[in-house]
């Protein structure tokens, strides 16, 4: 009787020290998967020319611009066209940004409760563009259930508590090998998918492999999407420090 207790709680330890080894796996997995995606436009610093097309039922306008990040922490964006909109320019540091209108020769400030608002009147938002908020720092998040899906793996993103954030949630679908993002789908405080956003176009940059084309759809605007392309996307390269000044926001080109 003795020995089947002894053999019942040794049977037991293992089950619980093989689960603490799988959930330990999982949760290594899902910090891969969110930094892989947080980090898949950037590195030490990059450069891109993106075409953003804009689409409603009632008007499409396409612009380009150029893009330059260091880390996670800077990003510079000028807008080359529309005539209307160029030399416009966005500059984000740390968690401070700024967008200079050429028209007006302004720079304006973007408050914190801003950042989630439309960038040019996209299907972006601000955030969505110079990454304030990274899922690696600012959400929770864990593998869930592919549902069948076995070539994709499911990560559940949830927002920590005090940070600004407007997504209850945010589910990301990706590559089981590859770990490249397929879609994002983000949810609002009643739990309904508002926006969702897609990847394509793979293709291979340097040493990395990467979607080339990202379409944003908001669920609730019958009609409405914003494609970005990237055109050119170069990794790693020598970037000189004053791109990310305010001073270089009216540096009209």
């Amino acid at each position: 009787m003795i020995n089947g207790r002894r053999f019942l709680i040794c049977f037991l330890i293992l089950i619980f020290v093989i689960n603490v080894f799988i959930f330990a796996d999982t949760d290594n997995q899902a910090r891969k998967i969110v930094k892989k995606i947080d980090e898949l436009y950037r590195s030490k610093t990059s450069y891109a020319k993106i075409e953003m097309t804009i689409e409603t039922p009632h008007w499409k306008r396409t612009l380009q611009m150029v893009v330059w990040t260091e880390g996670m922490k800077k990003t510079f964006i000028r807008i080359l066209s529309p005539k209307k909109d160029k030399n416009t320019a966005t500059l984000k540091i740390g968690n401070q940004m700024w967008n200079y209108l050429p028209k007006v020769n302004k720079i304006i400030k973007i408050p914190p409760s801003m950042m989630m608002s439309s960038w040019m009147g996209s299907d972006f938002t601000n955030d969505d563009l110079v990454k304030e908020y990274t899922f690696l720092d600012d959400y929770d998040f864990k593998i869930v259930d592919n549902k069948g899906e076995k070539d994709k793996i499911f990560v559940l993103c949830i927002p920590k508590k005090g940070v600004a954030i407007v997504w209850s949630k945010i589910m990301l679908a990706v590559d089981k090998k590859s770990y490249i993002p397929i879609w994002e789908k983000y949810y609002d405080d009643r739990g309904d998918v508002v926006r969702e956003m897609s990847f394509s176009d793979v293709k291979r940059i340097g040493s990395r492999v990467v979607p080339m084309t990202m379409v944003m759809i908001p669920l609730k605007k019958k009609g409405h999407k914003t494609i970005i392309r990237y055109l050119e996307l170069k990794y790693d390269i020598k970037l000189n420090n004053s791109i990310f000044s305010i001073r270089n926001l009216r540096n009209i080109r």
